[in-house]
């Protein structure tokens, strides 16, 4: 038994329903769309800030009850979610699944369970296709057309199925095959452009026509001793000899190479198409320009994949006992230091705790640093009850002088 077989099991399909056709990165190293999208520099550069982001969310076990709130209550869901599978980390899956997730507008993953129906491990599907298939039942299953030519076939209930663009079919994201294959084309053929005008600069740049007709040897010997002499990167001299022999006739080049703002213009639509710019894609962004990326690109794709885990790790009864799956990053992760020091007026007013304030530093936690304080001066106001009583204690002249007569 292989890898492959130990890891997914043997299942078998049923009825087929409707396909669905993935972008995937097989090429022989051109672009080509359909096979090689990720060949390409730029759109590589669009999603990898992305997945980036989307590997740093931190998945939690979430219980919570109407008196009762846990984080990570049980040690196999804690387990699960760092550590998904023996080949990959948390961090690295969910990486896996942004890049699917930007490629295709879909991502899948699998989730194995054991005999008694419990989540233990999930893996990421990369695969060439995807077919629909309804059981007689009427019991969805998805079959998995993988790269090595095996076939799978899992329930949907296992599959942790991301999408985005999800518009005309009710199963699958659309494809971004129509709206970015002319844009890609057009890219792809100006870098062409530019190779083939690079090669053609090093063609023949100059024509020897010789007066009278000499023998091959004779010509190649001529040809030579211009080349040394005039065109040689050593050559030093500023003058140049008239031969009568032959006459000069310059070559120049008709490559046509697109101008810079047409280059600009183009990737600026890819840029548009994935939704981010150049301060993203390089770094360079203020703390406010993140944040409007974090709120339009990651954090809708961190709130569905807190959906789709929950739903595909519990079962409805575990699910309505308040379980639930959460991603989520400190939207003050990419802040000013300024920024953050400004949040130990927060400390002191019990809106976070010493060791919450730390870890917006990069600091460690410290002893006790959990429980949250509060100054005298913002103490909670005191129920109706209990200022009544202290207010009697004051006029009785037990405590206070609150309406006392002197």
């Amino acid at each position: 038994m292989n890898l492959f077989e130990r890891l997914f099991g043997k299942t078998d399909g049923n009825k087929s329903v409707t396909t669905y056709k993935m972008i995937t990165d097989m090429g022989d190293g051109f672009y080509s769309f359909g096979n090689n999208m990720y060949k390409s520099d730029i759109v590589r550069a669009c999603i990898r800030p992305k997945a980036k982001a989307i590997g740093k969310l931190v998945a939690k076990h979430i219980q919570q009850t109407t008196n009762d709130f846990k984080v990570n209550p049980e040690v196999n869901i804690r387990f699960l979610l760092e550590e998904p599978n023996p080949l990959m980390t948390g961090q690295v899956m969910q990486e896996k699944l942004a890049n699917q997730l930007a490629l295709n507008n879909n991502a899948f993953a699998w989730v194995k369970r054991d005999e008694l129906g419990n989540a233990i491990e999930i893996y990421p599907l990369v695969c060439n296709s995807v077919e629909l298939l309804e059981s007689p039942t009427g019991d969805i299953f998805m079959k998995f057309y993988f790269r090595n030519g095996n076939q799978k076939v899992y329930p949907y209930t296992d599959i942790i199925h991301l999408r985005s663009d999800f518009n005309e079919d009710d199963i699958f994201g659309d494809s971004p095959q129509e709206a970015l294959a002319s844009l890609m084309e057009v890219v792809n053929t100006i870098d062409q452009g530019v190779v083939k005008a690079v090669k053609n600069s090093a063609v023949v740049k100059w024509i020897l026509k010789f007066a009278s007709v000499l023998k091959p040897d004779d010509v190649k010997s001529a040809v030579k001793d211009f080349s040394d002499s005039y065109l040689s990167l050593n050559n030093e001299g500023g003058a140049a000899a008239a031969d009568p022999r032959y006459e000069l006739q310059q070559v120049k080049p008709e490559s046509y190479i697109p101008n810079e703002h047409i280059f600009n213009t183009m990737v600026q639509r890819v840029y548009s198409f994935f939704n981010t710019n150049t301060k993203i894609i390089q770094s360079d962004y203020t703390e406010d320009q993140w944040v409007a990326y974090y709120e339009a690109e990651i954090e809708p794709v961190a709130m569905q994949m807190s959906g789709v885990y929950t739903k595909a790790i519990f079962n409805k009864k575990k699910r309505m006992q308040g379980d639930s799956i959460s991603f989520g990053m400190s939207s003050l992760q990419h802040s000013s230091m300024q920024t953050k020091l400004e949040l130990v007026q927060l400390v002191d007013r019990g809106a976070m705790t010493p060791n919450e304030w730390r870890a917006e530093l990069g600091l460690s936690p410290i002893e006790g640093g959990n429980k949250p304080i509060r100054r005298l001066d913002t103490a909670l106001v005191e129920d109706e009850a209990r200022r009544k009583e202290v207010k009697k204690l004051g006029q009785n002249g037990k405590k206070g002088t609150d309406n006392a007569k002197d």
